[in-house]
């Protein structure tokens, strides 16, 4: 098996990390954050992601799985390395690849081995390309390096089971060789691979995440067409997607997407387009279809008390931007709970695992009480079961919808 580090312990560097070190390599985490690589040390995950904990502490315990703040005590027998750092959005759409270019510095100036660098990380076309010019231009070992595009797919809320269970692994790989290793690497988990190289396998990430996106904005529009002429938009999702070339998957109608990719990716790929004078113009719809969306939700509650809600109490179910993370990046909740305080609402919310906001209160049966109305935002399987037909409720997720 082999020593592999990590750079960066988020959902994708995190995942990675407890999922190799799981199917029998030994891996170093890296963080420059003394705190969290302390608790995470003592198996304690920093983030919301069911079967992470458990399965970081058998790692822990196995002796594969270690964490630190020094590159170098975690480069001495890596001989792969996998930055796993954040990509956010600039102010112009284009990611912001500080992170990126700084791991890269990182790596020429510690490692001690020949070694392959695979970026994880959700990257524009081209960085791999940087990354590896940036490490050459700094190198201090006299070593060999080959860098590596392995996008992830993961979906918050079922990392684990994705990345054991995923459709495909994308390597892309200007080496033969490189690319031969690392799909070795991943050969205990069984999945297909796609081989290709490093800008396909760049633009696979960005064009299967803007095209899930589009999917999603798309049948939000349906819904709405749907609520004017009477059709229920539950029975034409399942009908559609009983077509094989179309599929029910990201076929739910609701609040539109968020999160830390598909925002981040569409608008990084939208100006992709822009920049290359070929754009994009159905991504571009689908990203203003996607806040269009939360917009009418606000519109439909503010209508019903005819413009004014000031002093009025609106009970919120679910603050993540979906089931089963603690993720709040673009989450609806966030603006709907700035749009109605703006305008004199009382907010109350419940969510089973965010509890961090100063709206938040202990229970479901807490929000229901005095609330003026009710709005579903996250489809919880525990909102899904809840008794609330005594209240006004905007069901934001079609959960209460046939």
């Amino acid at each position: 098996m082999t020593n592999v580090a990590v750079i960066g312990t988020g959902y994708v560097g995190l995942v990675t990390g407890v999922v190799l070190s799981e199917i029998g390599h030994t891996v170093t985490c890296i963080d420059l954050d003394e705190q969290k690589v302390n608790s995470l040390k003592l198996g304690m995950s920093p983030i919301y992601e069911p079967s992470l904990d458990e399965l970081m502490v058998k790692s822990i315990e196995s002796g594969r799985l270690y964490f630190t703040t020094n590159h170098q005590e975690a480069f001495v027998n890596a001989r792969i390395v996998f930055i796993a750092v954040g990509t956010p959005q600039s102010e112009s759409g284009a990611a912001d690849l500080s992170y990126i270019q700084q791991a890269a510095k990182d790596i020429a100036l510690k490692i001690v081995n020949d070694t392959i660098i695979v970026v994880k990380s959700t990257v524009p076309i081209g960085t791999n390309d940087l990354v590896e010019k940036i490490i050459y231009e700094n190198l201090v070992a006299d070593v060999d390096v080959n860098v590596v595009s392995n996008p992830e797919f993961l979906r918050e809320g079922h990392a684990i089971h994705d990345t054991f269970h995923g459709d495909r692994i994308v390597i892309g790989a200007e080496s033969i060789e490189a690319g031969d290793t690392i799909e070795q690497l991943f050969n205990p988990l069984e999945i297909p691979v796609v081989r290709t190289n490093r800008r396909s396998a760049e633009m696979i990430k960005y064009a299967a995440n803007a095209f899930l996106a589009t999917k999603i904005s798309y049948i939000n529009e349906i819904a709405n067409l749907c609520e004017k002429m009477g059709a229920n938009v539950l029975d034409v999702a399942d009908g559609m997607g009983l077509d094989h070339r179309i599929g029910r998957a990201f076929l739910n109608p609701g609040l539109g997407y968020g999160g830390s990719c598909f925002p981040k990716d569409t608008e990084a790929i939208a100006y992709l387009g822009r920049q290359y004078e070929t754009p994009l113009t159905i991504v571009e719809s689908a990203i203003k279809a996607n806040f269009h969306q939360r917009e009418l939700f606000l519109h439909k509650v503010l209508d019903y008390f005819h413009g004014n809600v000031e002093g009025k109490i609106i009970g919120m179910l679910g603050l993540a931007f979906k089931p089963n993370t603690d993720d709040l990046r673009e989450a609806p909740s966030l603006y709907l709970i700035e749009e109605l305080e703006k305008r004199g609402a009382i907010v109350k919310a419940y969510d089973p695992v965010v509890k961090n906001l100063k709206q938040c209160v202990c229970s479901v049966q807490e929000v229901l009480i005095n609330s003026n109305a009710v709005l579903l935002v996250t489809e919880w399987d525990e909102f899904k079961k809840a008794n609330i037909d005594n209240s006004v409720i905007f069901d934001g997720r079609y959960i209460y919808g046939k």
